[in-house]
């Protein structure tokens, strides 16, 4: 069979096994599912070592140490995170708002892998994915699909042997591009984890199924006059040496202030740095960045010895990072972009405003959302620095992929990292299981919806009058003119601009019927018939009133000032603050008058 034919029968396979482990699954109890990420977690972290050192020899990146390193962090460190997460059943109840919140898993998770971090991506997708409830297939990268595979069977062993549906974790043996587009738009694919080059990203995103993807890390680290030196150097270096610079948050570029240069200079030395001219400069990033602005696949995750042998350098054996002073950021920088090396871009500043901008330059360079790293003992500056910095993760005073994926702060671990709508993310958080359930929410009625009725039982009718008859504009906001008596209830909802333009509306209605309107007292506080008739005191049957036809809130105020009644028919316009002030008193009589 066609290798392509056969990569997407494979697929589909995968997704369907999945997709009815997922069905099964929505049975299990929170207890249950806790049961299985606990077995999952033991049995990686046995494995750790082992995965790790298959995931060097088979890839060629990294190094071995911090391989193990990042798998702990995500079968260990991760599980007792989300150990006490709820995830299955009522996740929240609000008492008060009388909403419950429920757990809805997504499904089938379709977990892409890179061949940078192959094993620890493979443990914390499918962690996550279970622990929400879900089925995980895992597309490996192509260069690493025995370590990736080899590493679901282990969680995948672990899981059924406490108790998981049959294929809740399945792994594709042939990552074709078209079985990886397969697995993306299948119809019973819930969402995407996408982890891996640009292009794979976009790809998730374009696939017409959710999906969490993560933009490139052209991480910059601050050293602002007041930091610790010696400390802040040495973390940068152990940021961007770590795993040979394969995590997409370890630091690409060291933006120190001025005054701070020669001690800076010099604690690079003192850890190992080898300080690169400008011919030096030139060589390495003709060849460490390609005309296509990626990596040199030759230099990803490789010591600082063999990236500079790569690019036809000398420099001393027992060298950890290449630094590379800048004057500038940009395309005509090579070395200012990503590097995914122990390479660091190297930029002196004046002054703080100066760093800032520095910083953001080169996360506008291509880390734009993803991480920055400041060294600072002035809370006031490290607040500002974040503050101002376009990034979801600013981490203070620690190496940048330790505290980024929450090793060394209170972040989540995790491995893979939001960039937010700055970097085109749908989140700039640390995937977790909670972005891999949806919420249902069962709300309660806390506020009845009533028919609104007046005090004698008879519903208040609008007036039959046209607004369009009366020359009234068109409404702007919602507001309604009621009249009482036997008319039908009904509202229209007409523009009220000022009291003048309703005296003239009113006055040419009354004209239309052969009526001239009343005019009131000069010196009176309140204007319109009903005021006049409502100021005289209380009235009696004997005085046969007049039933008015218009009433205003100055109508009623008086009404009730003087203890009267009002007498309104069913052509009597009443204005809304009118009838708002009237409710719950008996200042209206319906429909009694002659």
């Amino acid at each position: 069979m066609d290798p392509d034919l056969a990569s997407i029968q494979e697929a589909r396979d995968l997704v369907e096994r999945a997709y009815e482990a997922s069905r099964r699954f929505l049975a299990f109890s929170q207890e249950q599912v806790d049961a299985i990420i606990n077995a999952m977690a033991q049995a990686a972290t046995a494995a750790a070592e082992d995965l790790a050192r298959e995931a060097v020899e088979e890839t060629g990146y990294g190094v071995f140490a911090d391989k193990v390193q990042k798998n702990l962090l995500c079968s260990r460190d991760l599980h007792q995170a989300i150990r006490a997460m709820k995830t299955v059943g009522v996740l929240r109840e609000d008492r008060q708002a009388r909403v419950l919140e429920v757990a809805l898993p997504v499904g089938v998770v379709i977990a892409l892998t890179p061949t940078t971090n192959p094993t620890s991506t493979a443990i914390y997708k499918s962690l996550i994915a279970l622990k929400g409830c879900n089925a995980v297939v895992i597309s490996p990268h192509p260069n690493a699909v025995r370590c990736t595979c080899h590493t679901a069977d282990v969680l995948y062993r672990a899981a059924r042997a406490a108790g998981a549906p049959e294929h809740v974790i399945g792994c594709l043996h042939h990552p074709t591009r078209a079985a990886i587009n397969e697995l993306m738009k299948h119809r019973r694919t819930g969402v995407i984890l996408a982890t891996g080059g640009s292009g794979l990203v976009r790809a998730a995103y374009s696939s017409g199924k959710p999906a969490f993807g993560v933009g490139p890390g052209n991480v910059p680290a601050f050293i602002e006059r007041s930091a610790e030196v010696r400390k802040a150097v040495a973390d940068v270096v152990r940021g961007t040496t770590f795993d040979n610079g394969t995590v997409c948050s370890s630091e690409q570029a060291i933006v120190a202030e001025e005054p701070l240069r020669e001690q800076v200079l010099a604690e690079l030395r003192a850890q190992g740095a080898y300080i690169l001219n400008e011919a030096e400069i030139r060589k390495l990033g003709g060849v460490l960045v390609t005309p296509e602005w990626t990596v040199n696949p030759k230099c990803v995750g490789q010591s600082a010895v063999a990236v500079a042998e790569t690019a036809g350098l000398s420099v001393p054996p027992n060298t950890r990072v290449l630094i590379a002073p800048l004057r500038g950021v940009g395309k005509e920088h090579p070395l200012s972009a990503e590097k995914l090396s122990p390479v660091l871009a190297l930029y002196f500043v004046k002054d703080f405003e100066e760093g800032c901008q520095v910083c953001e330059s080169l996360l506008r360079f291509g880390g734009l959302g993803h991480t920055v790293a400041i060294h600072s003992r002035d809370d006031g500056r490290i607040r500002e620095f974040g503050l101002r910095m376009p990034a979801c993760r600013v981490i203070v005073n620690s190496p940048a992929p330790h505290g980024s994926v929450g090793y060394s702060t209170g972040l989540l671990p995790a491995m893979t990292l939001g960039c937010g709508a700055l970097g085109g993310n749908s989140t700039g958080d640390n995937i977790s299981p909670l972005h891999l359930i949806n919420t249902k929410r069962i709300a309660y009625e806390t506020r009845p919806v009533e028919e609104q009725a007046t005090r004698a039982g008879a519903p208040l009718a609008a007036s039959s009058l046209p607004a369009s008859q009366a020359g009234i504009p068109a409404p702007p906001a919602r507001v309604s003119l009621l009249a009482g008596g036997d008319a039908p209830a009904s509202s229209a909802h007409i523009a009220l601009p000022d009291r003048q333009t309703i005296q003239s509306v009113v006055a040419r209605f009354l004209a239309s019927k052969g009526t001239r309107p009343e005019a009131a007292p000069a010196g009176a506080r309140a204007s319109g018939p009903a005021a006049e008739r409502a100021s005289s005191g209380p009235l009696s049957p004997a005085s046969s009133p007049k039933v008015v036809d218009f009433v205003c809130e100055n109508d009623v105020r008086a009404a009730l000032n003087a203890k009267g009644k009002i007498h309104i028919g069913p052509r009597t316009i009443v204005t809304p603050s009118a009838r708002d002030l009237a409710a719950g008193t008996d200042v209206f009589i319906i429909g009694q008058a002659k």
